[in-house]
């Protein structure tokens, strides 16, 4: 009989930390290193830049995409609350992948803690939209997975969607408003 011991709990937040962090420092290098002709290029899109940039970064199922710089760009060009309805509405879009991935069964889930949580919340109609609401808001990569599931446990599309468009509302306007503050100057 072997006895198996579970990692310190410290062990487990380390490799999510550094993959944070490592978002966070690609992030800023994306903004610094921001070429000025894209931004007067997506900026002839105007909200529409904004829409598509983050329809099209919400859509990659997992794999982070820095588009924050870009929004940040465009709010300093546009009106910043427009940047951000606009950069929610298709941010929601883009997350209407994972949905489907999640409805159509195709996709493969690890059986964790937090699937198993998520699950069940999911599970529930009237906590589905609070719990869609609050991992939705701020940047968080486990996302797709509530999406995923959203989709495979049957949450009406529209639930989904209106509920992840107001969270994002939230956060775009959060990363567009603090990043106009903060990066004013630049």
């Amino acid at each position: 009989m072997s006895v198996e011991t579970q990692p310190p709990l410290w062990r487990m937040w380390i490799w999510p930390a550094v993959v944070g962090v490592a978002i966070a420092v690609a992030n800023v290098l994306v903004f610094i290193l921001l070429p000025p002709d894209l931004v007067e290029r997506l900026g002839a899109l105007g909200y529409l830049g904004a829409f598509l940039s983050a329809a099209i970064a919400n859509a990659s199922i997992v794999v982070p995409v820095p588009y924050y710089p870009l929004l940040i760009r465009l709010g300093q060009a546009f009106n910043p609350y427009g940047v951000a309805v606009a950069a929610a509405a298709g941010s929601a879009l883009g997350e209407l992948v994972a949905f489907y991935a999640g409805r159509s069964g195709r996709q493969v889930m690890e059986r964790t803690a937090f699937y198993t949580w998520v699950h069940r919340q999911m599970q529930r109609r009237w906590r589905a939209p609070i719990v869609l609401f609050i991992l939705s808001a701020p940047p968080n990569p486990f996302f797709d997975v509530a999406g995923i599931i959203a989709g495979a446990v049957g949450v009406p599309v529209w639930v989904f969607t209106v509920t992840v468009f107001l969270a994002r509302i939230v956060r775009m306007g959060l990363v567009v408003l603090l990043g106009y503050t903060i990066f004013e100057t630049w």
